[in-house]
């Protein structure tokens, strides 16, 4: 996504610049850069976009999936998940991932400091873009503000139904800041270990849905199966309000990925049809799979082949061409049908709404098949000057890096509020419905 960022008045970390000398000069001449107006309103635009993934978006679309007890309580969680998110990135978190201090060795590696509270910003410092032009400091900051929120919100859905609102609230912050800061920023930053090694990842596939797919798995492991479950038949208890969660994702995610080119130019026009013919591949993929299998096409196999092919594409959304991002649509679909549908029977675990099963293997189809997508043979962007081999290796290697980073760092922050406050409703609570035990409404009278 972000390839090089610099910031005005103290910069981000820069690849590239020769010497110190040069890095005041374009230092200096960021500051001194106006923003282009039609750049800056793309990505006011796609910033609102990304917004509206959540709420209304995930919302609608993990809430309809639930049984109605949980309607509210799955639906709080996301909006009050996204708005601490909120001020925790602009508190500490966009300086731990793109902050002005630029730390030698190791640190370095993993984090970024400075700019704490957005000191030094106002309205007239600037970003930069991947080319010479620039975009306000507080749109990109609000950008990436928003890639926080959701990936937190996503979590939820494997925990949903039986997490309570109170070690939600504790968790997210302590998982912000020891896992996803950390790897937006090594994937993201300049000086970052990822980005140093060549990872692709445009929008978001190791940062947003590895992390938040992975995050998932290890908290359903944590707090246990739902009560009854898989016995007791859980079905959605509105499945059009997930289809219209689904088509507000979809939307949605224009900004997600055609955002991340940072400007209204032809990578974002790429983006854009690779969003559109993707997510259209997957969509038809897993209804074709459900044929397959004996079943009817369902609407659920068409939300969840929509959602497979968004997220395996988010990684290659600029680094594909059309066809390169139908194939992966399609194989994204098809191994995300295969864990929904028999990995998670066989190793039994409680993804309630199959945030691993979908955004985790998805993400991580997306991510290393965008080594193979990227190259020119496929109609990518790339010039292959970094052949499949090497770019499949540093892919896998961005992966593994990912999934053991999200694993570990989530144990240590469930393990910290399970000590204090502890992470499951009661069973009472749970049998009740969190909607009138959490919160003391009903999504249904």
């Amino acid at each position: 996504m972000i390839r090089t960022l610099l910031r005005s008045a103290g910069a981000l970390a820069v690849t590239g610049l020769a010497s110190t000398a040069a890095f005041a000069q374009e230092a200096a001449e960021a500051a001194a850069a106006v923003p282009n107006p039609g750049n800056n309103a793309w990505m006011m635009t796609a910033t609102v976009l990304v917004l509206l993934m959540i709420l209304p978006g995930l919302a609608l679309f993990y809430g309809g999936l639930t049984r109605s007890k949980n309607m509210l309580s799955t639906m709080t969680q996301i909006g009050a998940t996204a708005a601490l998110a909120m001020i925790v990135w602009v508190m500490w978190g966009f300086s731990l991932a793109f902050g002005s201090t630029s730390y030698e060795g190791t640190l370095g590696l993993f984090i970024s400091g400075g700019s704490y509270f957005l000191s030094g910003m106002d309205a007239s410092t600037t970003a930069a873009t991947f080319t010479d032009e620039v975009i306000s400091e507080y749109v990109f900051v609000s950008f990436q503000m928003t890639f926080a929120a959701i990936t937190a919100a996503l979590i939820l859905g494997a925990t949903a139904e039986r997490m309570k609102f109170s070690a939600v609230m504790a968790f997210v912050p302590i998982w912000l800041t020891i896992v996803y800061f950390p790897i937006a920023h090594m994937v993201w930053a300049g000086g970052g270990l990822l980005f140093e090694d060549g990872a692709l990842d445009f929008a978001g596939g190791t940062v947003v849905h590895i992390n938040a797919g992975v995050s998932g798995l290890v908290l359903a492991y944590l707090l246990g199966k739902r009560r009854g479950y898989p016995a007791e038949p859980m079905p959605p208890h509105s499945l059009t309000m997930t289809m219209v969660g689904t088509g507000l994702l979809w939307v949605g995610w224009f900004g997600f990925n055609a955002g991340s080119a940072l400007e209204a130019d032809g990578f974002a026009g790429l983006a854009m049809i690779n969003t559109f013919v993707a997510t259209a591949a997957g969509a038809l993929a897993w209804m074709v799979l459900e044929r397959l299998a004996g079943h009817k096409g369902s609407a659920l196999g068409f939300c969840s082949g929509v959602i497979a092919g968004l997220v395996a594409v988010t990684p290659a959304a600029g680094n594909s061409g059309p066809f390169g991002a139908i194939l992966l649509g399609i194989a994204s679909s098809a191994v995300c049908y295969f864990a929904v549908t028999k990995v998670k029977a066989k190793f039994g675990y409680d993804d309630s709404l199959d945030a691993f099963g979908i955004h985790g293997v998805g993400g991580i189809v997306g991510a290393i098949g965008t080594a193979i997508v990227y190259q020119p043979f496929l109609g990518g962007p790339g010039d292959g000057s970094t052949g499949v081999v090497e770019q499949l290796g540093i892919q896998t290697y961005g992966v593994l890096v990912t999934i053991a980073w999200a694993g570990l760092g989530t144990l240590i922050a469930a393990f910290i509020v399970k000590a204090l406050i502890g992470l499951r409703v009661s069973e009472e609570t749970e049998v009740d419905g969190l909607d009138i035990s959490e919160h003391g409404e009903r999504a249904y009278n």
